[in-house]
């Protein structure tokens, strides 16, 4: 069952995903060479309390950090730690929020300094296949629109899809339905209706889609240690253009 928010509701999510880009544009701000993603964790965790808000990752299934950070080929739910950033690693961020009672969730892969051209047209791509996604997250599409438009952006490019972790639904709960598969079909799954929020989340491998996930039972990082990107918008389903909820005011694209 696929929740569909009122009026009210989407209004909080607005709130609660507005809060939320602002916080992932500024903590993005301070990657550079150096910064642990121990420093990162404990700026995010300060900066989501001083919305009024909390991180629905701390604790969650016994999740130590309050953000997800992995680097390189990592693809998501790396363990924030003392690991220094070195010039022309990526750190991909992965931030969410519990704010009055709402769920809102956005990552970004922030390159550390310059990074090798390849390394930028596989986040560059990511990024595009995320903008396509999003455009079909429109009342009277499928599902599988979403998945099909990411997918066949990724595929095209000659990079994988990670088909282990998918996006999902958000709002009361940080994971509710349906599952966002970043490949699929056109025209199939559920319809979509206005008033729907996702987190949709490509996550994409420049080798082989495989992942595996490291003996601290959390961090998920590519099989053959190729690199992966990720990016993640909060979202809401509308008659109309999709409104990403996750977006900072000031950004202009």
């Amino acid at each position: 069952m696929i929740a569909i928010r009122n009026a009210a509701e989407i209004e909080a999510m607005r709130r609660s995903g507005r809060a939320l880009g602002v916080i992932l544009q500024r903590l993005s701000a301070l990657v550079r060479p150096g910064v642990t993603t121990r420093d990162l964790d404990e700026v995010a965790a300060r900066m989501i309390r001083e919305a009024g808000g909390k991180s629905p990752f701390y604790n969650y299934r016994g999740f130590p950090g309050h953000i997800c950070s992995s680097v390189n080929d990592g693809v998501i739910h790396g363990i924030p730690g003392p690991r220094k950033l070195l010039y022309g690693d990526v750190v991909k961020l992965d931030v969410g929020i519990i704010l009055g009672g709402w769920v809102s969730d956005t990552a970004v892969s922030v390159p550390v300094g310059a990074v090798r051209p390849e390394i930028d047209a596989l986040l560059a791509k990511t990024q595009e296949a995320l903008t396509l996604g999003i455009a079909q997250a429109r009342a009277g599409n499928r599902l599988g629109d979403i998945s099909a438009a990411i997918g066949n952006c990724v595929f095209a490019a000659g990079y994988t899809v990670v088909e282990d972790f998918v996006g999902h639904g958000v709002g009361r709960q940080l994971h509710e339905e349906p599952q966002i598969a970043n490949f699929g079909k056109r025209g199939s799954g559920p319809l979509l209706k206005a008033g729907m929020t996702l987190a949709i989340e490509p996550m994409v491998n420049m080798g082989g889609k495989k992942v595996k996930v490291l003996q601290d039972k959390w961090t998920v990082v590519t099989a053959d240690g190729h690199p992966s990107a990720h990016f993640e918008h909060t979202v809401l389903v509308t008659d109309g253009e999709p409104e990403i909820l996750t977006r900072p005011l000031t950004m202009t694209a």
